[in-house]
This record gives C-alpha cells, sequence and structure tokens, in this order.
C-alpha cells in the first residue's frame, strides 16, 4: 500500500485508521534554493511525520551556497541535497504539490492538494533579502504542516 494512504487494523472488534507519513513535493525552477529549503523545513519541522521531496522542471544541477549559508546559519546542512528534476520523483499520488513561482514552467504532478506559493527567487539578492525569504519559506511550511495535521 502507497504510504500516503491510510491503513486499517482491527482493534478489539473497532477499525482504526492509522495516519501513514504525508509525501509533500515542493518544485520550483531550478531547484536550488526555494524547494531545497522548502523541504529542509519540512524535514526539521515536520520530522517523521513527513516525507519531504524537491524537485526542479529545470533544476541547475546544484545548490546555491547562498540558500547553504543560510540553512547553515539554523543549523541544517543543505550541503547533503541534490539538485534534482521531477522525473527522479518517486511514482505516487503526492498528498501535497507546491510550486513556487515557476508559473506554466511547473509541470502537472498528481496530487490530492495543490498550492502555488509566489515566492521571489532570492538567487541574486543579497545576504539580509535572502535570509527573509528563506524565513518566508519557513513560515509557510509550518502552515502547511499544520493545514496536513502535522
Amino acid at each position: 500500500m502507497p504510504k500516503n494512504q491510510r491503513s486499517k487494523n482491527h482493534v478489539a472488534g473497532q477499525i482504526v485508521a492509522i495516519n501513514m507519513k504525508k509525501n509533500i513535493l515542493f518544485v520550483c525552477i531550478e531547484n536550488s534554493n526555494r524547494s531545497q529549503m522548502a523541504q529542509a523545513f519540512a524535514i526539521i519541522h515536520g520530522k517523521d511525520a513527513v516525507n519531504a521531496y524537491s524537485a526542479g522542471s529545470a533544476p541547475s544541477g546544484k545548490i546555491n551556497p547562498k540558500a547553504i549559508a543560510a540553512m547553515s546559519e539554523l543549523g541544517y546542512d543543505l550541503s547533503t541535497h541534490q539538485s534534482k528534476p521531477l522525473t527522479a520523483m518517486p511514482d505516487i499520488v503526492f498528498d501535497y504539490v507546491v510550486t513556487m513561482g515557476c508559473g506554466d514552467a511547473c509541470p502537472f504532478v498528481i496530487a490530492h492538494n495543490r498550492e502555488d506559493w509566489s515566492i521571489p527567487d532570492p538567487r541574486n539578492m543579497e545576504e539580509t533579502e535572502f535570509r527573509n525569504v528563506r524565513n518566508l519559506i519557513e513560515e509557510k511550511v509550518i502552515a502547511l504542516l499544520l493545514k496536513a495535521g502535522i
């Protein structure tokens, strides 16, 4: 059974639903900044309740050093991540797919819920602006996890 479905166990003659991990995919264009940080925040705040993924519609093949530095400030090592295309994602129905500023460049991915976050690409921003975008992403991820019941 896919991880994103509920399983049912019989306990003393009753059927009890057990929530499985939520599968969340974050998509931007290059998969080097926004979606990578969103995936990291889902891992940080969702802990064992989520399978967090990120991908790009036109991946750059590398993580932006500014994103690595910004997440390092919070104690997260983003250098272990890889910039990936959507074709590298598992063939599942995601609980949530979140697109970030890629508009029509974000191909359709099957999901129960879809959101588009209009977050500017921080790639060429100064350090303070970059941190502001990072913090906005964290706020949005926390709100998404709460909405998902995590």
